[in-house]
């Protein structure tokens, strides 16, 4: 079987297509949650933290205080 000329044994085949399979459902599901958050204009928590840290940034650099 094509598993043992790699080099693999059954057992850590099926790990790591669990795992796999555990990794591609996260993904689809964080995918669907972010779009559909941007279809009722919500902001996602990725685009929503950095534009926090963006605007913070902004605010804290010398020189720029409005005092």
């Amino acid at each position: 079987m094509i598993w043992n000329e790699l080099g693999v044994s059954g057992g850590t085949a099926l790990i790591v297509l669990c795992a796999l399979y555990f990794v591609v459902k996260w993904a689809v599901r964080s995918g669907i949650r972010e779009a559909h958050a941007r279809m009722n204009g919500e902001r996602g928590w990725l685009r929503g933290g950095c534009e926090k840290l963006l605007s913070e940034g902004r605010a804290s650099e010398p020189g720029k205080a409005s005092d």
